[in-house]
């Protein structure tokens, strides 16, 4: 087996999990008051029939304090025949099951909790929700970790195959063990001792309650990456005392929602925190799980090869291609849908507090109302445009049957996703192109490319429908000078074509123009590699690879007239960009409008003054128009013809592999 390692069984305590690939609690939003949805068995039924070894569900709320309303219900006994169904289902499918124990401590809003205040180690102000919690009074200390043992014991009831308790990220169990939110000065605060003691009475209890056969798992910040916190040692000193208390599993994620170092974004490189589970793993005697942007087996495989874990964790993985685990066993690989860490349908959703969903796999959240079947009368389609609407599309109706042509004008698939190759950061959205490609290829649909798609080209194919997924092409605004020699398109740049002259002013302030930015202003920094070789081999202090790393070779300015950049970019992303903006020294002028391009520089109007920027290159990147001509063309010649993606409207990734999806399953 290629996957020998990744598809071996594991014991933990009392259970044999059949693979060593977990699927790690995620806030999902299908539960609105707390109660087991249908919506929420049919998501996690989908991902056990999917070969998963283990799945853990959460948060769960251990009391009227921990966290939303909406969030698993595990406070009450009223929540367990729900659990219980949920659990039925999960196990039927040949996955085991736990429950996460959550208190959120002072990451929880007064507001979500009735206007009551949220308490904490000590009172300090949470960053995340803008209030001051109440510290925990001495004689309330028993009640909270009670309310652990509780939930677990309910947890049991249902049938549950163990639980995990919620010590990182900056919940509770962290607010006690991090110096930064711990001030208190009784046997609970100050010392290492004293601030580990919360957490460690907290699993002795949870212990106590559920028996010496039952698997406990504490997910633990292996660092968390804030000035003044505990770093990886403190977390390893951690580990070895809780195992000691009884945990049979350490899950080693990353730092608090607060840290200013991305944890989920493209900007984190695959597994760039799997070092903390190997150092954690060297602390303990039972087995720990690597977290964070493990999005593909072969990866997988080679940290478990390697000894870095004993488990992997693939929760967005898994939204993202709940069939993952068995195409692996199967040697399906192109077919895998890769999570791409874009957390448009995932965390921005839930930042808005909206149901996750999934750019790449359109089904999630909705397994229960998708059903996917053969057309009865397959009929030939031709798509025109290989972007991710048209591809998306074409591979679905190829699934149900259907004769499928899609007709590219270039010579490569991928549409406006391949603009991303060369944007720091960006990567991942390749990883969607070439999923979509490898898919198209695989479903045996006929692939057309470098033919312009002309009505009469389109007809000659004799199709019984055309849907048209054209795209869009970029904006050219009307300013004097637009087109002077030196004025370029953002596409054109990013497609690695064009030498820029010293400084850049780029117009526009769009995600497109910002992430223009990122790539213009990394000219000239130090590769991965070289700051590797540089570094190992003491070629030059650390305080010069930092600036080498961080200072290019052009001067970056980005106009735009709105009073606020990036405003289409995610929230769960959007402040990573700007980290990285403001490293590369980027400079962002809001409220400037340019009104005139010389040749050697850009006339802006900020709140009514006129200024002047030096420019040796002028970026536009001022938004984009539907490609759409050709369906105009072919409504009057044509008796059916649809009309997806950017052609029809413009919008993100995720609107047009939802569309193409859609439209997929209703022809």
């Amino acid at each position: 087996m290629k996957f020998r390692y990744l598809f071996s069984p594991i014991q933990i305590n009392n259970i044999e999990v059949k693979n060593r690939i977990v699927m790690t609690a995620m806030h999902l939003g299908y539960t609105p008051e707390g109660e087991v949805t249908e919506r929420l068995i049919e998501f996690y039924r989908r991902r056990a029939k999917g070969g998963v070894g283990l799945i853990i569900v959460g948060g769960c709320t251990i009391d009227e304090y921990a966290g939303m309303a909406s969030m698993i219900g595990l406070s009450e006994d009223k929540f367990i025949p729900g659990l219980k169904r949920l659990v039925r289902a999960v196990k039927t499918e040949g996955a085991q099951i736990m429950a996460q124990l959550y208190q959120a401590g002072r990451y929880t809003h007064s507001a979500m909790i009735g206007g009551k205040k949220p308490f904490s180690a000590s009172a300090v102000r949470s960053k995340l929700t803008g209030e001051t919690p109440r510290a925990l009074e001495l004689d309330e200390i028993p009640v909270v970790q009670s309310s652990f043992a509780k939930a677990a014991l309910r947890a049991k009831e249902a049938g549950f195959d163990g639980v995990e308790i919620l010590g990182s990220a900056g919940y509770l169990i962290s607010q006690f063990f991090s110096p930064i939110t711990n001030k208190r000065t009784d046997i609970y605060g100050g010392s290492l001792d004293n601030r580990m003691r919360f957490g460690i009475e907290v699993v002795k209890k949870v212990r106590e309650a559920v028996g010496p056969d039952y698997p406990i798992v504490m997910r633990l910040a292996g660092n968390e990456f804030m000035e003044g916190g505990n770093t990886n040692k403190e977390a390893r000193i951690f580990a070895r005392e809780l195992e000691k208390a009884g945990v049979d599993l350490f899950n080693i994620t990353g730092g608090w929602h607060e840290t200013r170092v991305p944890q989920l974004t493209m900007f984190v490189p695959r597994a760039g925190f799997n070092y903390l589970a190997s150092n954690v793993k060297t602390a303990v005697n039972v087995p720990v799980i690597a977290s964070n942007r493990i999005n593909d087996p072969e990866l997988a495989e080679d940290l478990l090869l390697r000894g870095e874990a004993d488990m992997v964790t693939m929760a967005r993985a898994l939204i993202a291609d709940p069939d993952l685990p068995k195409k692996a066993m199967e040697g399906r690989l192109y077919e895998i849908n890769h999570c791409i860490a874009c957390n448009q349908g995932c965390f921005d959703n839930i930042f808005s507090f909206r149901p996750v969903t999934c750019l790449v796999n359109p089904e999630a959240g909705r397994e229960g109302e998708i059903r996917p079947k053969l057309a009865q009368s397959p009929k030939k389609v031709v798509v025109v445009g290989g972007g991710p609407a048209g591809m998306k599309c074409a591979i679905t109706l190829k699934k149900r049957g259907h004769e499928v042509v899609l007709m590219e004008s270039s010579q490569e698939l991928g549409g406006q996703l391949l603009l991303n190759q060369r944007i720091p950061g960006r990567y991942e959205m390749l990883t969607l192109a070439r999923d979509l490609s490898h898919q198209l290829k695989e479903s045996g649909a006929k692939v057309i490319l470098g033919r312009r798609a002309t009505p009469e080209a389109v007809l000659e194919e004799n199709p019984d429908v055309v849907v048209v997924a054209t795209g869009a092409r970029p904006s050219v605004p009307d300013i004097p000078g637009v087109g002077l020699p030196h004025v370029y398109q953002a596409w054109e740049v990013l497609k690695g074509e064009i030498r820029l002259e010293d400084p850049v002013v780029i117009i526009g302030g769009n995600a497109v123009g910002l992430e223009t930015a990122l790539y213009v202003a990394s000219h000239g920094t130090l590769s991965p590699e070289a700051l590797y070789f540089l570094f190992t081999n003491n070629g030059e202090d650390v305080d010069s690879l930092r600036e080498y790393c961080s200072k290019g070779n052009k001067r970056v300015t980005v106009i735009e007239m709105l009073s606020k950049a990036g405003k289409d970019i995610g929230q769960s992303t959007r402040w990573t960009v700007f980290a990285e903006l403001k490293r590369l020294g980027v400079q962002i002028l809001t409220n400037a409008k340019a009104v005139k391009i010389e040749r050697d520089g850009v006339l802006m109007e900020v709140e009514g003054e006129k200024r002047r920027l030096e420019a040796g290159s002028v970026i536009l990147a001022v938004g984009s128009l539907s490609e759409n001509e050709l369906y105009t063309q072919l409504i009057e010649r044509h008796r059916e013809v649809y009309l997806i993606g950017d052609a029809q409207k413009i919008g993100k990734a995720i609107d047009a592999v939802r569309e193409g999806f859609e439209l997929g399953l209703r022809i």
